[in-house]
Parts: C-alpha cells; sequence; structure tokens
C-alpha cells in the first residue's frame, strides 16, 4: 500500500494536477465534466470550485508531496437531500497501488460524520471494473447496471 493523504487543493497544485489529470485512460472513465485534454485552465477552474465551499467536499490525493488525483463528494438535489455522490480520479502511474481503496473508505466514513445524509454512492461505468470491485471492497452494493 502506497502511503497518500487527503487535503484540501490549493493553487500549487496546478502542476501536478494537469499532470495527471491530462490522460485519455483517466477521462474515459470520467463524466464529461472531465475534460480531455485537460489544460492549465481546466486545473485553475477546478481547484477554485474545490475550494469555494467552507467545507470541504473536493480533496486532493497527496502522494510524495504531489497531488495526484481528487476524491470528492457531490450532494444531491433529492427531496430531503439526503443522497451523496462519491467520485474520485488518480493519476495512472498510482493505479493498482491501494489508494483509492482506502481514500474510499475516509471519504464514505467523512461523508457520514460531516453531513446529513443516509446514503452515500457512486456511479462507475460499467466499462470501469476496476472501480466497481473498489466500491464493492468498501460495502458498496450494485444497485443497477444500466447498458
Amino acid at each position: 500500500m502506497m502511503e497518500f493523504k487527503l487535503r484540501p487543493w490549493n493553487m500549487n497544485d496546478l502542476e501536478s494536477l494537469v499532470e495527471n489529470a491530462n490522460d485519455y485512460d483517466i477521462a474515459k472513465n470520467l463524466t464529461d465534466v472531465f475534460p480531455h485534454p485537460y489544460t492549465e485552465e481546466d486545473g485553475k477552474k477546478f481547484i477554485a470550485y474545490a475550494t469555494s465551499e467552507d467545507v470541504i467536499r473536493i480533496f486532493a490525493i497527496e502522494v510524495d508531496g504531489k497531488a495526484v488525483g481528487a476524491i470528492g463528494l457531490h450532494p444531491q438535489q433529492d427531496i430531503m437531500k439526503k443522497n451523496i455522490e462519491l467520485g474520485y480520479w488518480l493519476g495512472k502511474k498510482y493505479w493498482g497501488k491501494g489508494i483509492i481503496s482506502k481514500a474510499v473508505k475516509q471519504m464514505v466514513d467523512y461523508a457520514f460524520e460531516s453531513f446529513d445524509i443516509t446514503r452515500v454512492y457512486a456511479r462507475p461505468f460499467g466499462t470501469n471494473v476496476a472501480s466497481q470491485k473498489i466500491l464493492e471492497k468498501n460495502g458498496f452494493k450494485l444497485e443497477a447496471n444500466i447498458e
């Protein structure tokens, strides 16, 4: 297991963010909100967004002093606002090192401690089997498989 920590984003992360995010293998597993190619301008907008709220919902995944991925909680507009969506990505050279699995656990714990919610969910693409396995390992249950 590679050592990492979750921490707030800051503009000093811009270079590492762009370096790790500008990868089609990451973008293809995320929604269209995640751009490819990933530019410095995209990075500035993302960091501004990630640091815009009082309660931190989007954290940098830091390895060896560099931000190499992101993990965040996105409150949903359901009637009681009791659901929160978990999203994440990690720079490719850090895949398979146990980082995301541990980060997911930390974020789920943080979600229930910090927000008045009853459910955390994620929507990995059907083709992203590795992400599905990470979620299952962390106690998530498959609710639907949409083709």
